[in-house]
């Protein structure tokens, strides 16, 4: 039963380990693809800018049918670089931002699941050890009695956390 019990912990804690190294991956790449994505779209926004300065340079040059037209247009076209810039900043508060505070989450469960590992390992020796004491000493229900206090009690605060 135990040696059940044992089995079923190191395959919860084997899937544990796994989703967490998923997470790590794919979160990883989703963040940077992301953040290339906005990096991107700024730099299409600081384009269309410039796009829009030169069109209001032309249009300074020609007559004034083609200049009111040309204004028009790069009004225009500097609104749309508005609702692009609004995309942006969207873009970095609710997906690249949060995308990063799971590198943080991530890490955080990276270091409980290693303090729980060590502490199963741990407990797992302890367990061989009392098995190897109650094995050379049968007789000796003192020494096993205290142990096995001992080894509950360290079980006992290792799950109270």
């Amino acid at each position: 039963m135990l040696r059940r019990s044992l089995e079923n912990r190191d395959a919860q804690t084997k899937q544990l380990q796994d989703a967490v190294t998923n997470v790590e991956k794919h979160f990883g790449e989703l963040c940077q693809i992301f953040a290339a994505y906005v990096r991107k779209t700024a730099r299409l926004r600081d384009k269309a800018d410039l796009l829009v300065n030169e069109i209001n340079v032309y249009a300074s040059t020609e007559t004034p049918n083609l200049k009111q037209g040309l204004k028009n247009f790069a009004d225009e076209f500097a609104k749309l670089q508005d609702y692009r810039q609004a995309e942006v900043e969207r873009l970095e508060a609710k997906v690249v931002e949060p995308l990063k505070a799971y590198g943080t989450i991530v890490k955080m469960k990276r270091d409980d699941l290693k303090a729980t590992l060590t502490a199963r390992n741990r407990e797992a020796k302890q367990l061989t050890q009392l098995e190897r004491t109650r094995q050379r000493n049968p007789s000796d229900r003192h020494v096993i009695v205290s142990f096995e206090y001992w080894s509950l009690k360290i079980c006992f605060v290792r799950y109270a956390k």
